[in-house]
């Protein structure tokens, strides 16, 4: 009899020593994507979800097309984390939403290069604490003005023009007076619609949404693509930081970085929409005054409070690397 119960208790007592595997942890992510649930962002949020099950995570991703209702509902605890706009993001996180900054990472060359600081485990203490974190950031595309007459082709000619701005980045609107320009309020659902049907003269736009925002009905007929970049637009990975293991969110900043040239080639490829022919050259001279005048913003900008120093100067350094003939280099 001993030795059945002993039989009958083996298999049991072998379970009962194999290490058991952890269930994944489940937790919603907010995605941003004016196109939808089938849009780029969305594509590139399910490839996230798929790597992020290698870490013990089991993401849910719910698509929104507003980006205000997606941080609203990160802040009421609808969703553990959000993949929203960096210039969104800078109100989680001044030093990661200063990658945003107007001038401050002229090309997508500049923009991986601060991908691969940013991916450094040094930086943790920059990037996580208080009650959110930051999981991570991909290109979104450089952002153009939009013109509906080519013949703004300089800040002068601005003077007097409508310009649609986001309502919630204040920065934006300073910059806009300065030139002697009119802002208008607006946010990311609108200011395509508001410029397609002649409400406002100018728009600061990625070329990725100039086909899924029709753009092409605002320049028509005689409006133009300033063929100079303003700003290195981001899309930023926000979570609390109480609702995820501190080791992720190294794993996922470390994952953005190692497939940034695959949302770089998805963000060029979208870009092949714009026609050729909306692109309006300016001089060398008047880019020498946008950037002056860029690099002036930025420093009040900075005074002010809204964009973090720290990584103004890891930008400048950057710069310099890359081009050490810049003005703001000697």
């Amino acid at each position: 009899m001993k030795r059945t119960a002993l039989y009958l208790l083996t298999p049991l007592l072998i379970a009962l020593s194999l290490p058991t595997l952890a269930e994944p942890i489940k937790r919603k992510v907010c995605v941003f994507d004016i196109v939808g649930n089938a849009g780029p962002i969305m594509n590139s949020a399910r490839d996230w979800k798929t790597t992020a099950l290698s870490w013990g995570l089991d993401v849910e991703l719910l698509p929104y097309t507003s980006e205000l209702i997606a941080t609203e509902d990160l802040k009421a605890g609808v969703c553990d984390a959000a993949l929203v706009t960096g210039i969104r993001a800078r109100g989680f996180n001044k030093f990661a939403g200063t990658i945003d900054a107007i001038g401050a990472v002229p090309s997508m060359d500049h923009l991986r290069i601060i991908s691969q600081v940013l991916a450094s485990p040094k930086m943790a203490d920059k990037l996580e604490g208080g009650n959110y974190s930051v999981a991570g950031f991909a290109p979104a595309g450089p952002a153009y003005i939009f013109v509906n007459d080519r013949k703004i082709n300089t800040l002068d000619k601005a003077a007097g023009k409508k310009v649609a701005v986001l309502e919630y980045d204040e920065t934006q609107a300073g910059l806009v007076s300065q030139v002697g320009a009119t802002p208008v309020d607006s946010d990311v659902t609108n200011f395509s619609t508001k410029f397609n049907n002649g409400s406002v003269d100018v728009i600061f736009a990625p070329l990725a949404v100039y086909q899924a925002l029709e753009l092409y009905k605002g320049l028509s007929p005689d409006g133009g693509i300033i063929d100079y970049p303003l700003v290195q637009l981001t899309l930023q990975v926000i979570a609390k930081t109480d609702r995820f293991p501190k080791e992720m969110f190294q794993k996922s900043r470390s994952y953005f970085y190692e497939n940034f040239d695959r949302f770089r080639q998805q963000v060029e490829q979208e870009s092949k929409a714009v026609d050729p022919k909306w692109w309006v050259k300016i001089p060398d001279e008047d880019k020498a005054e946008y950037e002056l005048m860029m690099q002036e913003a930025r420093d009040q900008l900075r005074d002010q409070g809204y964009y973090d120093p720290d990584m103004l100067t890891i930008m400048s350094k950057i710069r310099c690397k890359l081009d050490a003939s810049r003005a703001e280099c000697t």
